[in-house]
């Protein structure tokens, strides 16, 4: 008996390391999607995109580009294309599970035509987002976001 207790907690242990290690390796896969293809999207590779995204990666709502990974990708060059300086930075992750809320901050300076601002005005912004992913084997296969892209627009048009 004392035996069959004793595996058990040990597999239990073990199962229990091996969970918080793919949680680490979630929460890696979550925090490249800002620091390696949000900033500075411009720079980015589609290759980079499919290793953080799957290639049938679901963006509620569906990204200017298209969906899925080929999809982002056209997104993040266009945004680049347009603001060179774009930085995304997550300021908080809340996980469960392989699901992660990110609260997130963008900012950058749009060097031409921005949500109807045309010529630009060499005015930065800074916006909150909110974001929620799900990861599944090393990627992100979901999300749902939402950027205060109207806040944005009125640090752009300032006087």
């Amino acid at each position: 008996m004392l035996k069959t207790t004793f595996k058990a907690t040990l597999a239990a242990g073990f199962l229990a390391i091996l969970s918080a290690a793919a949680a680490a390796d979630d929460l890696d896969v979550v925090k490249s999607f800002y620091s390696e293809l949000l900033t500075t999207p411009a720079d980015v590779t589609a290759d980079q995109v499919r290793s953080v995204v799957s290639e049938d990666w679901v963006s509620v709502p569906t990204p200017r580009g298209g969906a899925g990974a080929e999809g982002f990708h056209k997104t993040l060059k266009g945004f680049g294309a347009i603001i060179p300086d774009l930085k995304w930075e997550p300021q908080e992750i809340l996980q469960d599970g392989n699901r992660f809320i990110v609260r997130g901050k963008a900012t950058g300076t749009p060097q031409g035509a921005f949500f109807g601002i045309d010529p630009a005005t060499g005015k930065s912004f800074e916006i909150m987002s909110i974001d929620i992913h799900t990861v599944e084997n090393g990627k992100i296969v979901k999300s749902y976001h939402v950027e205060e892209w109207a806040t944005a627009i009125r640090q752009l048009k300032a006087d």
